[in-house]
């Protein structure tokens, strides 16, 4: 695992574009605000997903040069599959509504597109403030793994173990959470391309920054013109449950969600920084 790069300097951490190409666009423009490159930004993977446009959010990615994480999706399409390998149940909500947005995706992704998706890595190392991190899709071993903010404190220890990094920053579960585990960090970022299941319509990304005292986590809302993004996954006639997700906040189904991230649905987030403290760590769950 090569470390994509060593510096002091605040990186932008984002995942799930899910081919809504308004949020891309957005994010770009916010990173440029904020003076942030390309090249010290990071998206945990799912490029392609629910939304409208595949190709064109494909290729605002690759003109920007953006390391980029493989998720399942982009696994999946590479390799000519025929569902998104989310490991849905079969029959479920998530399943059913898959069906469609991975056809839709893999009718519009060229050639050129799934080499670019097959040649991603599957982890990205860095260092950051003097810490080693390794940025992962899904899980340590498993690319698919939904691990959000309720999962066990051993749950996450095993997987930052996995990594042989001191701290992980990982994709896939959508909804944003920093937790720090035994001086160690596991952190998500959240998706872009889709509401955090919040009620809102906003979505999410993060900075990384480091200081003297240590590594600051901030998780950063965005708007974007979702009513314009709904109305292109509508004019592309695919299913309604996501396009109005986009202006709702709330996804279409609850079938990956353990209880706790259940009892939270349509509760706006409120994600303060955390401070990851170097050498004396602060505990936090969020």
């Amino acid at each position: 695992m090569g470390d994509l790069m060593d510096t002091d300097a605040p990186l932008l951490c984002f995942g799930g574009p899910y081919s809504n190409r308004q949020a891309l666009e957005a994010l770009l423009e916010a990173a440029a605000r904020l003076g942030i490159p390309p090249g010290r930004m990071l998206c945990t993977g799912d490029v392609v997903a629910y939304c409208a446009d595949p190709a064109a959010t494909l290729d605002l990615m690759i003109g920007a040069g953006i390391p980029t994480v493989m998720g399942n999706c982009e696994e999946s399409l590479a390799a000519g599959g025929e569902d998104c390998g989310c490991g849905f149940e079969e029959g479920t909500a998530c399943d059913l509504l898959s069906r469609g947005w991975f056809a839709h995706a893999s009718r519009h992704v060229t050639p050129a597109h799934r080499a670019w998706m097959g040649s991603l890595p599957r982890r990205i190392g860095l260092r950051l403030g003097g810490r080693r991190l390794a940025a992962v899709h899904g899980g340590a071993a498993s690319i698919n793994r939904f691990l959000f903010a309720s999962a066990p404190d051993a749950v996450l220890a095993d997987e930052i173990d996995g990594t042989g990094a001191e701290g992980v920053l990982a994709g896939h579960c959508g909804i944003p959470f920093t937790r720090l585990i035994g001086g160690r960090l596991w952190h998500n970022a959240g998706a872009i391309g889709m509401p955090a299941d919040d009620g809102t319509p906003r979505v999410w990304f993060s900075l990384l920054i480091p200081e003297a005292r240590g590594l600051r986590i901030e998780h950063h809302a965005l708007r974007y013109d979702h009513e314009a993004a709904a109305r292109a996954m509508r004019g592309a006639g695919l299913a309604e449950g996501y396009a109005a997700a986009l202006g709702s906040g709330t996804w279409p189904s609850a079938d990956i969600l353990p209880p706790t991230e259940r009892a939270r649905r349509g509760q706006p987030l409120d994600l303060p920084p955390v401070l990851w403290n170097v050498p004396t760590f602060a505990s936090a769950t969020r």
